[in-house]
């Protein structure tokens, strides 16, 4: 058996039956495993437990809270985020084993981009591909922040990765539509707290525009019909994301005023 890389990786789960055993098992080169889990009732849970003893049960808290509450489990130097409807390919695996036994001085972090499963097909234009983030990095040199969108930040020089993760997106179109109705409520919130004023220029145009930008520049109609389906429900949330904040802003200003 091939010596496991000394990283500890960290996945979130919440009802993820469908795709966590896939993705468990590509992590099995991985020193420590990491499982936090927001209370699943579809038997995540006890699927995680074949997989670590390391599995911790806690209320989702938002997206920036939970990643950085499971970051700071680890106890490995180095340290990475795999969520729980991506695999680890042996290609990558390999090439993090030799980045950390040599380059890995010369950096605090590492991009590394992925590619994303959709409707019986790998998707390769448009606004999905290549997509990517930091993932890999240096315990003490990273932290999350943001909302919806939370993302690692790395004060360091950040190296990439050649090989890319694989992402197994919605199970269906309806998955799918549900996942936008959750995401928009977050990102409608995050922009009411933030303090963002309504924009009706933005509720009209920013769903054409990531229509010209993702769909045409970027060849999104490549990827044929599913292509056509990612682009229509991309400007759907868009648009929703936006709408749903307008709605909260006439709320709060009904509730200034004393109206209903």
């Amino acid at each position: 058996m091939m010596k496991k890389i000394p990283i500890s990786v960290y996945v979130l789960t919440t009802n993820n039956r469908r795709t966590i055993e896939r993705c468990l098992k590509s992590l099995s080169w991985a020193e420590e495993l990491v499982v936090v889990d927001s209370f699943s009732q579809d038997g995540t849970y006890e699927i995680c437990k074949q997989y670590t003893d390391k599995i911790y049960r806690r209320n989702w808290t938002g997206h920036c809270d939970q990643y950085q509450y499971a970051a700071d489990l680890t106890t490995q130097d180095w340290i990475m985020f795999v969520d729980a409807d991506e695999e680890i390919p042996l290609e990558l695996s390999d090439e993090i084993r030799m980045e950390l036994a040599g380059r890995a001085k010369e950096f605090d972090g590492y991009f590394v981009y992925r590619r994303t499963y959709y409707l019986g097909r790998w998707i390769r234009y448009g606004g999905w591909y290549p997509d990517g983030e930091i993932r890999l990095y240096r315990k003490e040199r990273g932290r999350w922040e943001g909302g919806l969108h939370a993302k690692l930040v790395v004060d360091g020089e950040i190296g990439v990765l050649k090989n890319q993760y694989r992402h197994y997106t919605y199970e269906n179109i309806s998955d799918q539509i549900q996942t936008i109705d959750r995401y928009s409520n977050v990102a409608a919130r995050d922009l009411f707290e933030g303090g963002e004023k309504f924009s009706l220029f933005k509720l009209l145009f920013h769903p054409p525009f990531r229509f010209v930008k993702e769909y045409l520049l970027k060849l999104g109609f490549r990827d044929g019909l599913p292509g056509l389906i990612i682009i229509v429900s991309t400007m759907f949330y868009v648009f929703i994301k936006y709408a749903k904040f307008w709605e909260l802003t006439i709320s709060k200003k009904g509730k200034g005023d004393g109206t209903s």
